[in-house]
């Protein structure tokens, strides 16, 4: 689906035609993280019980943290076996409401995820349940540096052979890294967005992707932002109004009204009622076309979610 916000109109589009929507000299901002294996399933030592673990970050002091569900409560000392073996992961208390763990082995966390982990699917792509060929699937052409516990889906949609017809046009593109969270999909628990606490992000814009951006905009050349992770971390890196090569932990909330620095549109996907992705994309297309946007998108019968339609909105 292509939004005209200088029109407001709407066309309906497939998404191998998308350098017929850009211009040579404009530029695609791509995020290059990569999802990494951090669904870690087993079994608690002491019971028997079964034992499922999402691991969100590393604190400085090797100490895991992980959003995780076993049956009763931990307690601290115990130790819980991840399958395949042997690891063992140790708990030691909680951090806002996630457990803190330590691995028995120690190793770094690339190693050990990469031999005891699993690709954290949506629980509505086969229940959850990832196979080998998901951490290649589940993955965007253009991945490169791990770190994601979900994709950036709307970098899913291209291909190699997409990216190289986009070349052959002259449309430019730039690479940023935000790894992405499960706070993102969270839907906020409260009517007024002013009282939501945005979850944080880590994220990189790089001297270079700052260069290219201005050598576009230059140009009189639009920069569209792929996905609202690519958004978010060049806002982010342009919040005192001017942007600059930026590393660091987001927790910019970006929803109407928004003076938007960095980007003249995006690519994204069709999102869930009540999240902070739903207002992100509000803030650019205007909530009232954004509206009719969606009521097209079901009437047409798009589909929503990771492996759900795209949208491109200039």
């Amino acid at each position: 689906m292509v939004l005209d916000r200088d029109h407001n109109t709407i066309e309906h589009r497939q998404f191998h035609q998308l350098p017929d929507c850009l211009s040579a000299g404009d530029l695609l901002v791509l995020n290059e993280t990569r999802v990494i294996p951090a669904r870690l399933i087993g079994r608690r030592e002491s019971s028997g019980g079964k034992w499922e673990g999402l691991f969100l970050r590393e604190h400085t002091d090797g100490v895991w943290e992980l959003l995780a569900r076993a049956k009763g409560q931990p307690i601290v000392g115990e130790a819980y076996q991840v399958e395949p073996g042997p690891l063992r992961l140790i708990y030691r208390g909680r951090a806002e409401g996630h457990w803190l763990m330590t691995p028995e082995p120690a190793g770094t966390v690339s190693e050990i995820l990469i031999k005891h982990g699993q690709i954290p699917l949506p629980p509505y792509i086969r229940q959850g349940r990832a196979d080998d060929a998901d951490r290649d699937r589940y993955q965007t052409v253009f991945a490169r540096t791990d770190g994601s516990v979900a994709a950036p889906t709307a970098g899913l949609h291209f291909t190699p052979a997409l990216l190289a017809r986009l070349e052959e046009k002259g449309v430019n593109t730039a690479r940023i890294t935000l790894h992405v969270g499960l706070g993102t999909f969270e839907p906020m628990r409260t009517d007024n967005p002013d009282e939501h606490v945005m979850h944080a992000e880590w994220a990189e814009v790089s001297a270079a992707t700052v260069s290219a951006i201005q050598g576009c905009k230059a140009r009189g050349n639009r920069v569209f932002a792929v996905g609202t992770t690519a958004v978010r971390a060049l806002e982010s890196a342009a919040r005192e109004g001017e942007l600059k090569p930026w590393s660091g932990e987001t927790n910019l909330f970006i929803r109407p009204p928004y003076q938007f620095h960095a980007i003249d549109g995006m690519i994204t996907n069709f999102h869930l009622p009540r999240t902070t992705l739903l207002l992100l994309v509000s803030a650019l297309a205007g909530t009232e076309f954004l509206q009719q946007a969606y009521r097209t998108a079901i009437t047409e019968e798009y589909r929503f979610y990771s492996y759900g339609d795209a949208m491109l909105i200039h």
